[in-house]
């Protein structure tokens, strides 16, 4: 049977992450996936806004240098979703920069490998 105890200590870790976020939703997938490289800008220090202490130590993170989405999540060990939120909102304003994935590049062409190996077996036997 659940007493009143159990669930009141239940009750902080399910608010504190809609707190964290202050009701900010997911952002895109194409805006901030995994692999994502987020840095701080160079005059992020002089920007008024005070900022939660959540938001604050992530842009202390990011200040150090170009980290994966994936990265600052394991380092401030905080929900992926909620560090894609953070990450977001210090975007938007202006805090950090963000600079998308390298894109895969294409398979080369099979019929081309094959003439260049051809070449090469003709050539050194």
């Amino acid at each position: 049977m659940t007493g009143f105890d159990e669930l009141e200590a239940q009750t902080p870790e399910l608010v504190r992450p809609y707190v964290i976020t202050k009701g900010r939703g997911l952002p895109d997938e194409e805006q901030l996936s995994l692999i994502t490289l987020v840095t701080a800008t160079a005059d992020h220090q002089q920007r008024p806004t005070r900022l939660s202490p959540e938001e604050q130590s992530l842009l202390d993170l990011c200040s150090a240098g170009y980290l994966s989405v994936a990265e600052i999540a394991g380092h401030t060990q905080l929900p992926l979703g909620v560090v894609k939120i953070l990450l977001a909102a210090l975007t938007e304003g202006g805090y950090l920069v963000t600079r998308p994935p390298v894109q895969r590049a294409s398979l080369a062409d099979r019929e081309i490998l094959e003439e260049v190996l051809n070449g090469l077996r003709a050539k050194f036997g």
